[in-house]
């Protein structure tokens, strides 16, 4: 089993939880997940399991059902979940653990965290965050939904699309602009959002190319009436309330890609010792297995990085540019290394089900959710 690139001195809590994460994946995932393929979606029944668990909390505050748990904690459920092949899988998973329901246990009320953190650390309610419009992705500042103060009231009007979770979530973290005449990074302010609120409306299910158990939707709002005590944190502070989150959905999306990164290179390893050519096992090719090695090395470093930017983050450091170095360079070197690994199956490797085929379409996403390569490369450039 590849596991070159982990700290020495994890500790053993978290080394239980890796254990505890994987056998999950083992045992529920990885023999039910190709009809959560075809259907779409991954039942409820999981988010539940998984719940019963502790794994969906383990960012949350203890005395809501969580488990206190720093950001070590969410690169071994990334990393684990990721090692599934399924992509999507460990998608709806992570935007529901690590990606929305933070917002609320980060700045929500006491009466917001009480009211809403048990079920989501339960799975009895599912979570998704909502900040792309069709104008606007990477350009958080672009954003264009309004929300205007009518009394008691928020009314809100504008449309998000490409939101994981957002057909079958039940609280929505909505992002809106609150102030049209302040700067675009000043005017943004965070709303949750219950699914059957008057006024919102699923439009559409995509059907994506990848990550394809996991559901995303198009999203609009019409004259929907939001509670003042929906309001998460201050009006007006929503841009850097989802910048410091983003940070961690980096720093997830880096575990994802080593975990995917690992257990490609395990799987072809193992395929090029029984996969003969001209009489011999294809690992016997010095040209082949040095590929292999190449890879391995890269992916080792690349989970380094992980561990070493989730440490920073434990230690309380600012990571913007270490995590926008390891979202760029870690999902970037996963294209690189999934489709060597696809080329070394060869035929079989393109075929729709098998796992390096599976994974090579749930990759391609990594280098543009959560901030473009493109846009990581100039927050690095930024801080040089």
């Amino acid at each position: 089993m590849f596991e070159f690139g982990e700290p020495n001195r994890l500790e053993d809590e978290f080394r239980m939880l890796r254990e505890q994460v994987r056998r999950f994946v083992e045992t529920e995932i990885v023999p039910n997940a190709e009809p959560w393929e075809a259907q779409g979606h991954i039942p409820r029944d999981l988010f539940l399991k998984l719940g019963e668990l502790g794994l969906l909390g383990m960012r949350h505050p203890e005395q809501y059902g969580g488990g206190g748990l720093g950001p070590m904690a969410s690169v071994i459920l990334g990393e684990e979940l990721s090692r599934s092949t399924y992509g999507g899988v460990a998608t709806a998973v992570t935007v529901h653990s690590d990606m929305s329901m933070s917002h609320i246990a980060h700045r929500g009320t006491e009466e917001q965290k009480r009211r809403f953190l048990p079920d989501v650390c339960s799975g009895k309610k599912v979570g998704c965050v909502c900040i792309t419009e069709p104008g606007a992705g990477s350009d958080v500042a672009g954003l264009t939904t309004k929300a205007v103060r009518d009394g008691d009231d928020w009314v809100i009007n504008g449309g998000k699309t490409f939101i994981t979770n957002g057909v079958y979530g039940d609280i929505y973290i909505v992002a809106a602009r609150t102030d049209p005449d302040a700067k675009p990074s000043r005017g943004l302010s965070l709303f949750i959002v219950e699914k059957g609120t008057p006024g919102f409306e699923v439009i559409s299910k995509f059907d994506k190319h990848g990550w394809r158990a996991s559901d995303t939707a198009e999203l609009i709002f019409e004259n929907m009436r939001v509670p003042h005590d929906n309001l998460l944190g201050e009006a007006g502070k929503g841009f850097h309330y989802l910048m410091s989150t983003l940070q961690n959905e980096r720093l997830v999306a880096g575990a994802m890609a080593a975990g995917q990164m690992s257990k490609a290179i395990e799987l072809t390893a193992d395929y090029l010792r029984t996969r003969k050519a001209f009489g011999k096992p294809l690992w016997d090719q010095p040209v082949v297995r040095n590929k292999l090695a190449w890879w391995a090395s890269k992916a080792a470093m690349i989970r380094s990085y992980v561990y070493t930017c989730a440490q920073m983050m434990e230690d309380g450091q600012d990571t913007v540019r270490e995590v926008s170095m390891l979202k760029a360079y870690g999902c970037e070197g996963l294209q690189e290394v999934l489709h060597g690994c696809l080329q070394l199956h060869g035929g079989i490797g393109y075929i729709t089900g098998t796992p390096i085929e599976r994974m090579v379409r749930d990759a391609r996403i990594l280098t543009i959710g959560g901030g473009a390569t493109e846009l990581m490369l100039e927050e690095v450039a930024k801080r040089l």
